[in-house]
């Protein structure tokens, strides 16, 4: 069965679009370390709010995408545009429209 992740994380005032950025830059390696959907959404209600949808083979490809030295990276410079504010959800993805795994 495939492996869901939801997560979202607050940016501080005035750098939500930049921490949007550095997620959507890399999207297109994520295909090759196994994730099937990956979807970054902000929020109506918080403008500092950002979501990321996520679909991988496994939690094992979810993991190891961590790994890369450019999520490393990424993740490196987003971190000082973050409250520290995140919650997230692992879930079982058993299918739906846009799925690939």
């Amino acid at each position: 069965m495939a492996y869901g992740y939801i997560g979202s994380m607050k940016a501080r005032p005035g750098h939500r679009d930049d921490v949007v950025a550095l997620l959507l830059g890399g999207v297109e390696e994520l295909g090759e370390a196994g994730c099937g959907s990956y979807v970054v959404s902000t929020s109506a209600a918080d403008e500092d709010m950002i979501w990321v949808m996520e679909v991988w083979r496994s939690k094992e490809h979810h993991d190891a995408s961590l790994r890369l030295p450019e999520a490393k990276a990424a993740i490196g410079r987003a971190m000082p545009m973050l409250t520290g504010e995140f919650s997230s959800r692992e879930l079982e993805v058993v299918g739906g429209l846009g799925v690939r795994v």
